[in-house]
């Protein structure tokens, strides 16, 4: 789970002096992004998602990628100077827990990611990654691949004798958009390291400042803290899901097509009507959750598929029944009225058994009664409380007050410190990002001056101050 998030020279963010360095973005189970219009929290979700890519997909992420869409270079970097000319590079940093096989300690891992300007678009060109003494630094400068080792016993260099990468002259990478897998650094550091059995492949382990020489117990820790990005290893996470804030119109009858996951949640009538037809284990079980919630939203109590035709091709619709104690007629999807259509794509993604690990959410209160936007407060509780990371972007004080209360009534399992809600401030042409904590009672604690400010001066207004 992620637990922390860095930020530099990107969109909003500004460079911060290494001597002044603000403090992390603290994310837990939940968390959720609050603040004024065009204070960078959607540029906040997207940057997760493009960690994810580098780290875990190994690959440069694509910043125009559906629902963020944040442009070419000269949009993403930050422009600092008085030309108003975009920063050489941006760079961002996450920082992971995970429980050690040894002993059953928390420990902390930290990746961080450093774009460039390659053409018009940002390209990685550096990862970190990082455990206690522990670190691997991967650095892409003139088509060639740098890498500095470092364990508690010294530092070294990964390079090879000619001067030129091996991996790259391999063939192994597409230098513009493909980084190396970080699997294939054990294979490479194990040849230098066997360099006398395996045969000179042109690749040598140089020792700095002084080191001692590589050795076995080196290349396992190095390989250990790879391991935990590696895309090849077991607790890798899925890829983030990215919901957009406005989602699919609905439609009066749909045609079965092949259902692919995409932010606007369009395949989600082709995913319940295949489920209905090929897996109704799976069926009745996501129906019956998604009319509990429905049903505590007030938003349906009821839904189902009707076929026009007994077989797989044939279409179909999606039908809702509106009225309470399953009383009244099934209605269509499209005649329920926006919201139902709205939050189905979302609340579908949230409680199908096969779910992501980490969702990011925008405005999921779009075209919902404060009464259903609170109950999406209490759904989000649940979700989190089950081993699940959601990032949530909104302007609800439905959904806050909801999950407020939830912790304050111990409604689901989350704890206090399991909420962190993230405020995000303007300050010129800066945005900063102040992490807040609940307490016992649900109450927000270290709020900033500006974290009310227009809602107290409403307050004030309407009763004549």
């Amino acid at each position: 789970m992620i637990s922390s998030i860095t930020l530099e020279n990107f969109r909003c963010f500004r460079e911060i002096p290494p001597t002044h360095l603000a403090p992390p973005a603290r994310l837990a189970p939940l968390t959720l992004l609050v603040g004024e219009n065009s204070t960078g929290k959607t540029s906040f979700m997207a940057m997760i998602r493009a960690l994810w890519d580098v780290a875990y997909g190994q690959q440069s992420p694509d910043f125009k990628e559906s629902p963020y869409e944040l442009g070419s270079y000269d949009e993403i970097a930050y422009h600092r100077n008085a030309n108003n000319l975009p920063a050489d590079s941006f760079k961002a940093g996450f920082e992971i827990t995970q429980s050690s096989d040894n002993d059953n300690k928390v420990c902390p891992y930290y990746f961080e990611a450093s774009f460039e300007k390659e053409g018009t678009i940002p390209v990685a060109k550096r990862r970190l990654i990082s455990q206690g003494k522990v670190s691997f630094n991967e650095l892409y400068k003139n088509n060639t691949v740098t890498v500095t080792l470092k364990t508690a016993r010294g530092s070294w260099l990964l390079q090879t004798t000619k001067g030129s990468n091996i991996i790259i002259s391999q063939g192994r990478v597409d230098y513009n958009y493909r980084l190396v897998p970080l699997h294939l650094y054990h294979y490479y550091m194990d040849l230098a390291l066997h360099r006398s059995m395996q045969g000179d492949m042109g690749m040598r382990i140089q020792s700095l400042a002084n080191s001692p020489d590589f050795s076995e117990q080196d290349l396992i820790d190095i390989n250990n803290i790879l391991d935990v990005f590696s895309e090849e290893h077991a607790s890798a996470p899925l890829r983030p899901y990215a919901s957009a804030p406005v989602r699919s119109k609905p439609k009066r009858t749909y045609d079965p097509s092949r259902s692919m996951r995409d932010p606007e949640g369009d395949y989600v009538p082709m995913y319940l009507a295949y489920l209905d037809m090929q897996d109704r284990e799976t069926w009745n079980e996501l129906q019956r959750k998604l009319e509990s919630f429905g049903t505590d939203s007030r938003l349906f109590d009821q839904i189902s598929i009707k076929r026009l035709g007994s077989s797989v091709g044939n279409p179909f619709q999606i039908q809702i029944r509106k009225f309470s104690k399953r009383k009244g007629p099934q209605r269509n999807l499209i005649d329920v009225g926006y919201g139902v259509s709205q939050i189905l794509p979302l609340i579908t993604e949230l409680l199908r058994k096969d779910a992501p690990d980490i969702f990011l959410v925008q405005q999921p209160e779009v075209h919902l009664h404060p009464s259903a936007q609170a109950a999406l407060g209490s759904l989000f509780c649940q979700v989190a409380g089950n081993n699940k990371q959601l990032i949530i972007e909104t302007h609800s004080d439905y959904i806050l007050d909801r999950i407020r209360m939830d912790i304050r009534d111990k409604a689901s399992p989350l704890k206090p410190e399991d909420v962190s809600l993230l405020f995000f401030e303007r300050k010129d042409q800066d945005v900063k990002i102040h992490s807040l904590r609940h307490d016992e009672q649900g109450n927000v604690l270290g709020t900033p001056p500006g974290y009310r400010q227009f809602f107290m001066e409403e307050v004030r207004r309407s009763i004549g101050i």
